[in-house]
């Protein structure tokens, strides 16, 4: 849907925000989600999710390799072991002979290689779908980013506009309260006419400053959204929005574009390998071993600790074979698949809520179309109706009781209007949300 608004009903409005935004640069709402897609602190951290998960995908992938340690000792025997052989053996005698050195240096390194576990294989599998987690996640976060700067820019918008009507208000009510304090004087009306209109100032001076409060509060929920300090100023100059409105294009539900859908569903494949790799355990792990020391002989002073060295070495095949663990692993696999069970059936309920958000999202839109419209022309009428009366006030043929009326409902109206078009903007919003083509709404913007 696309209409052209008559520049001439706001311009008084628009003309002070557009000479302000040119005598200040500001943002507009693709420079909001520029600048919190690079500052909000939740994209650090989708970041470090990232970075973790190819972390993790290295350890995973170190599992397999050869693992290689070394360890050495150095020992100072304060009282060697004794031991007694025999009479008979030596001599007809029992001799004590002792048994060790008092000085000895070992140095060892070992050495293995896994050669098949079922487990660790399930292990590197699972690299791939946490590293795609990680990036979605880091979507989902632009996602939130998107939505959430955009929604607040908005209201930012909303309540500048209302600013603009009400001081645009102030001055017409300035204009008629000149008009009604000579008149007053000179005997014309009476003075309850000019009060009447007076406490109708005050009351909009009132709804002014509640209203400068609330942009206030708005743009401080935008600088936290975009991730900027809250002391710095913030300036917004997309004044289009009240001149262009947003291009709708009605597309179809498919949940397979939902980035939470994808998480889930890569949760749940990543559920059904840990699942593969419980059950891997009752399978039996191979290794080759090896190991190569030195230790050195006949130390008996402490200058003598390394020289004398002699060499001893080994290498080998480890088979472990799981025989009984009294049902542990049998209980985690059943564990593990009614976990599996429960994500499943929790994406059913996710695809479901998915689309009610996506049918609410649609008519939401058709509402905010069908209230825009009928506002658009509620301003026009009540344009005309506020000239006419006005006209008519001069001429003496409208008392002010029916200027005034005709003034709120022209107010009024231009109020709704702004509500409307900003309502069909947020719905456009949650429409692209609906269907997860939030990145695509910003890329266009």
């Amino acid at each position: 849907m696309k209409r052209k608004i008559a520049l001439g009903l706001f311009f008084g409005l628009l003309l002070p925000v557009s000479t302000w935004a040119q005598a200040q640069p500001g943002f507009r709402l693709k420079d909001c989600i520029d600048y919190g897609l690079k500052n909000f602190g939740t994209v650090r951290i989708a970041q470090y999710q990232v970075e973790t998960a190819n972390q993790q995908a290295r350890q995973a992938l170190g599992q397999y390799l050869p693992q290689v340690s070394a360890s050495g000792t150095m020992t100072n025997n304060i009282k060697l072991q004794q031991s007694v052989i025999p009479a008979g053996v030596f001599g007809p005698d029992p001799r004590v002979f002792i048994i060790g050195q008092k000085y000895q240096t070992n140095v060892t390194a070992q050495a293995s290689q896994t050669l098949f576990d079922k487990s660790l294989l399930l292990g590197i599998k699972a690299n791939k779908p946490n590293q795609e987690l990680a990036a979605l996640n880091t979507r989902q976060t632009q996602e939130d980013i998107i939505y959430n700067i955009a929604s607040n820019y908005y209201q930012v918008f909303v309540a500048q506009q209302q600013i603009g009507l009400l001081r645009d208000n102030l001055e017409r009510t300035q204009q008629v309260l000149n008009i009604l304090k000579l008149q007053r004087d000179n005997g014309v009306i009476q003075p309850v006419d000019y009060t009447r209109t007076e406490v109708s100032y005050n009351s909009t001076q009132s709804q002014l400053a509640l209203a400068e409060n609330d942009l206030n509060l708005a743009l401080n929920r935008l600088k936290y959204q975009m991730g900027m300090p809250q002391e710095q100023n913030l300036v917004l100059s997309d004044s289009t929005l009240l001149t262009q409105l947003p291009t709708l294009q009605q597309g179809q539900f498919d949940a397979n574009n939902l980035v939470s859908f994808q998480q889930a569903q890569t949760n749940i494949a990543l559920q059904d390998l840990q699942l593969q790799r419980i059950r891997a355990g009752y399978l039996p792990t191979l290794s080759l071993t090896a190991n190569y020391g030195t230790l050195n002989l006949g130390a008996q002073t402490i200058d003598k600790l390394f020289s004398n060295f002699v060499g001893f070495g080994s290498f080998g095949l480890r088979l472990s074979i799981p025989i009984f663990d009294g049902f542990q692993r049998d209980a985690q696999i059943k564990q593990q698949r009614l976990t599996l069970l429960t994500q499943q059936e929790q994406q059913k309920l996710n695809v479901a809520a998915y689309r009610l958000q996506f049918n609410s999202a649609q008519s939401q839109i058709q509402r905010a179309q069908t209230s825009l419209q009928n506002d658009e022309r509620n301003v026009k009428l009540a344009q005309e109706v506020y000239n006419i009366t006005t006209l008519q006030y001069k001429q003496g043929t409208k008392l002010l009781t029916d200027l005034i009326n005709a003034d709120n409902s022209y107010r009024e109206a231009r109020t709704n209007y702004i509500n409307s078009l900003i309502n069909l903007y947020q719905a456009r919003l949650d429409l692209e949300q609906s269907q997860g083509k939030l990145l695509t709404f910003y890329n266009q913007l």
